[in-house]
């Protein structure tokens, strides 16, 4: 489930990438995110890893208290397995 955002929330969220890989980042604002990850100008400001693997799509967003905890869930996330990542993304689509 993606879930919606208000200003200056942040945002833990996951990407699929079109390789099929995963990505996870923070955001406070993750409709520009994305669009950042999908732009493929010499300028862009596209993460390395999405840049080569464009474009990616959001599959998973979480909403946190604050940027602290942001880059805490972040860092969690990351550590997961695949396969621990996608039962993520299946439990938040219920």
């Amino acid at each position: 489930m993606i879930e919606s955002q208000t200003e200056n929330q942040w945002v833990v969220y996951m990407l699929e990438c079109y390789d099929g890989t995963y990505y996870t980042g923070i955001t406070n604002d993750l409709e520009r995110r994305i669009t950042e990850h999908n732009d493929s100008s010499p300028k862009s400001k596209a993460a390395r890893y999405t840049r080569a693997r464009q474009p990616v799509q959001i599959i998973y967003s979480e909403k946190c208290e604050n940027r602290k905890e942001a880059s805490k869930r972040e860092f969690a996330i990351k550590k997961l397995s695949r396969s621990q990542k996608e039962k993520l993304i299946l439990s938040s689509d219920k």
